[in-house]
């Protein structure tokens, strides 16, 4: 038998010996992380009006089966608002959210440290509507002064979206009232019924309300021109957040999560909204297929096409806060810090 070179043998076994150290030393670096099993496999996220148009990435994320093909056993808790699943997220009864940007900056003040992963929507899609009757003396946001206004649930991204336009025009938040009305047909049935006098919503509730000539538009963020009319450029909108102690102790699974959700946009950036109807669960339609189909065109530029966080998308985030907010008024503001891009570049280094 032929015997190799002492020089050989060493070699190879030194190159062993730094392979090994080098994948002890790096971790998740060293080994795909679809190869690598989640710290926490089984976990509960929350989302505050899981049926709206804002929250269709995570939709599509469990219909498709992208949390399965991560290994996760994802229960998804649908709350009443976004202010009630970021409740439960600081009170330890969920592990994520899906909810919106503004959280973070609004925790980070607070002393809270929420980091989100990856940006879904880069418009917030929030419009703000008039009930049809109430259209003439309603014109401008400044008339809404003494109004009843619906938003999805106080504390939510739709109310500090009307509280900012009123800050805008010269109102604080007390000169109007706030009436909590959820994300769907409930919504609906309230402008309906003339109970609220104008309403922040989202798809499709807004566009079933325009098809049926029930309201008057005074603000859109469905569109590139209506945000930087609004905000000046883009406003980040649904992210997945989490409790940064929760991102360093299961850096996998925060991975896993953050890969089901890049499949979701990548999905979204090619589907036509046919697809999306054909994917969606069925009640999530409003009884109008159509209806549901225009409200997805309509709302699908909003999706974020990188899930990263432009830098002038944080600030138009906190402009906005600050601008109605006298706590963030006096707050110093660390943004880098309220998204963690690690995960996103990894997402799209992996996943074609």
């Amino acid at each position: 038998m032929e015997r190799k070179p002492m020089s050989s043998i060493t070699l190879t076994r030194r190159t062993l010996l730094a392979v090994s150290t080098a994948a002890a030393l790096f971790g998740l670096a060293a080994t795909p992380a679809a190869a690598q099993k989640a710290e926490k496999p089984s976990l509960t996220l929350g989302v505050g009006g899981k049926p709206l148009l804002y929250y269709l990435p995570l939709t599509i994320a469990e219909q498709k089966g992208f949390f399965k093909e991560e290994g996760l056993d994802v229960t998804i808790n649908d709350f009443g608002g976004g202010a009630k699943s970021l409740q439960a997220l600081i009170g330890g009864s969920i592990d994520a959210v899906t909810g919106a940007y503004e959280h973070t900056i609004r925790m980070q003040a607070k002393g809270q440290d929420i980091v989100s992963v990856i940006e879904l929507g880069r418009y917030p899609g929030i419009v703000l509507v008039v009930q049809k009757d109430k259209a003439a003396k309603l014109k401008t946001i400044a008339d809404l002064k003494g109004a009843k206004i619906g938003v999805t649930a106080p504390g939510s991204s739709t109310n500090f979206f009307v509280d900012f336009l009123l800050a805008k025009n010269g109102l604080k938040p007390s000169d109007v009232s706030y009436i909590g009305v959820g994300g769907g047909a409930s919504a609906v049935a309230q402008m309906k019924r003339g109970e609220i006098d104008a309403m922040a919503n989202l798809d499709p509730v807004i566009t079933k309300l325009e098809s049926d000539g029930d309201v008057t538009v005074l603000a859109d963020t469905r569109t590139e021109e209506g945000n930087q009319k609004i905000f000046g450029g883009t406003n980040p909108a649904a992210v997945l957040y989490l409790k940064r102690d929760f991102v360093e102790a299961n850096p996998v699974t925060t991975q896993k999560l953050t890969n089901a959700f890049y499949k979701a946009l990548k999905w979204l950036e090619k589907a036509s909204p046919d697809d999306v109807a054909n994917v969606v669960p069925p009640e999530y339609l409003l009884g109008e297929r159509a209806l549901y189909v225009a409200a997805v065109k309509a709302s699908k530029p909003t999706y974020s096409q990188t899930g990263v966080i432009p830098e002038s998308g944080m600030k138009n985030a906190l402009n906005m806060l600050v601008e109605f907010d006298p706590e963030l008024k006096s707050a110093t503001i660390d943004l880098p810090k309220t998204f963690d891009g690690r995960f996103v570049k990894k997402a799209a280094e992996t996943i074609k």
